[in-house]
């Protein structure tokens, strides 16, 4: 076999063979992308840190809604033990008293959860909805229609139109019809 050598001539220019305008373009090819890598460099810094900032802030605003809901609150916690040193000695008239100092306790807190975005579910007499209602039985009845919510356990809530807790609810069904005999 005759087999003819390989050509180790290399075709491609050697940098002593450029010529000044062609050595002055790759020099300022190289600038421009020493250039462009330093730029991605403090974009890139730029952006992390702004990644950091970012969820630093949302922590932040987070810790100050709570902080605010909290000192709204407070004032129905010192009611509440106020009510409980009353209930100790509470006799008589004072009992009718301390059940309606109760229960505008209760109105100042369900006023503050509204305000924070709170909203009651009310699921009576209302058809059956999974995404609100969480049905734990089924009764016949005769006035309320089948598939509709008959009795509401517990209440159900949401926030801002976000579901927190499903109401627990009891459906009508129709009557079984007895047989005749």
């Amino acid at each position: 076999m005759n087999e003819e050598p390989f050509d180790t001539t290399d075709t491609t220019t050697s940098a002593t063979e450029l010529s000044p305008e062609q050595l002055a373009g790759l020099q300022t090819r190289a600038a421009k992308a020493d250039e462009h890598w330093d730029r991605l460099l403090r974009v890139t810094a730029d952006f992390e840190n702004f990644k950091k900032r970012a969820a630093r802030e949302r922590t932040e605003a987070g810790h100050a809604a709570s902080a605010a809901l909290l000192n709204k609150l407070l004032p129905i916690l010192d009611n509440f033990e106020m009510a409980q040193t009353a209930a100790q000695t509470a006799q008589g008239d004072k009992l009718a008293a301390l059940q309606t100092g109760i229960a505008m306790i209760q109105q100042q807190l369900k006023g503050i959860l509204v305000e924070a975005g709170l909203e009651e579910i009310d699921a009576t007499g209302k058809p059956f909805d999974p995404s609100f209602h969480e049905a734990v039985s089924q009764q016949e009845s005769d006035t309320i229609p089948e598939g509709h919510v008959l009795q509401q356990l517990r209440k159900g809530y949401k926030h801002r139109e976000r579901l927190l807790r499903a109401a627990t609810v009891t459906v009508a069904k129709k009557p079984v019809e007895s047989s005749k005999k």
